[in-house]
């Protein structure tokens, strides 16, 4: 049984649902509280049936947590020979290794931007490391500041990358650049961008099928000078050839806000119609998570 953890009115609630399959998967809860362990969650991958793979965000320890449908810990797994610069997203392949995106560069500063291959059942762990053809500054000028990155996922033996624009001085454009899925050094491929307006991209996920890709992205501001407001954007895009995602049909599906601001942070899909979404803790809010269902038709 699935214990479900959610907050409803500000009061902690515990669901219990029997874990009877669906169809290639087991109940997932829809919102549930995640453990203290991962109050800045940065990256998710679902693993399939009662398996969640999380990180943290920048300054935690090297690690992995893995945990059940519900937000249940299973348990910790740390890369002692990994460095946890600013991990911001987590995806995987067919063979089972895991790619942690050491990416993280708020101030588009960093020579040391690398993604980590991890196999969770060898614990064999390596690098892939990376340089952008066209940044030639540390840091370029304000508005040539799109070098941050906070998602990307595997898809036909590489990497692809979305970078993170500025909410303050940027042109709310997310760039699409490609990244061989194997160790070594390289020089990343840019391959196209998308006009986001006032939004930025946190994360980002392919659908089972390979069919739809969603970007997670949100804005923020201050209302009436002072009162902070944020909106948490789902932007799915289907209807694509070889690769050019950002060609594709695009679809904007709005998360309800709520009364206060909540930052989400890390996606992955659990099917080809639904993705769970995730959130850092806030001085308001626990960090959480919920399932959001979505509806394309390619």
């Amino acid at each position: 049984m699935i214990i479900c953890k959610i907050l409803k009115n500000g009061l902690l609630l515990l669901l219990a649902l029997p874990t009877l399959p669906l169809v290639g998967q087991e109940t997932i809860c829809r919102r549930f509280i995640l453990p203290e362990e991962l109050r800045e969650v940065s990256g998710l991958y679902y693993a399939g049936p009662d398996s969640l793979w999380w990180h943290n965000d920048g300054g935690d320890s090297p690690r992995l947590l893995l945990t059940d449908n519900g937000g249940k810990m299973k348990k910790e797994v740390m890369l002692p020979a990994a460095i946890n610069e600013d991990w911001e997203d987590l995806t995987a392949d067919k063979s089972g290794f895991l790619y942690i995106g050491d990416f993280g560069n708020n101030l588009n500063t960093r020579r040391d931007l690398r993604v980590y291959r991890f196999h969770p059942a060898t614990g064999m762990l390596d690098s892939i490391r990376y340089v952008y053809p066209d940044q030639r500054e540390f840091p370029p000028p304000a508005a040539r500041a799109n070098f941050d990155v906070e998602a990307f996922f595997w898809h036909n033996d590489s990497l692809h990358l979305f970078t993170k624009n500025r909410l303050v001085k940027g042109d709310y454009y997310a760039k699409h650049y490609v990244l061989p899925a194997t160790p070594g050094d390289y020089t990343v491929q840019l391959r196209d961008s998308i006009y986001l307006k006032k939004r930025v991209v946190t994360a980002a996920a392919i659908s089972p099928d390979g069919n739809t890709v969603a970007l997670l992205s949100y804005y923020f501001r201050l209302r009436f000078g002072f009162l902070p407001t944020t909106r948490t954007t789902l932007w799915l895009l289907s209807g694509y050839q070889d690769g050019a995602f950002l060609q594709g049909k695009v679809k904007e599906k709005k998360i309800r806000k709520g009364p206060v601001p909540s930052q989400f942070e890390t996606i992955d899909f659990l099917d080809n119609q639904s993705v769970l979404i995730a959130s850092e803790r806030t001085p308001v809010y626990r960090q959480k998570a919920r399932k959001v269902r979505i509806a394309v038709s390619n």
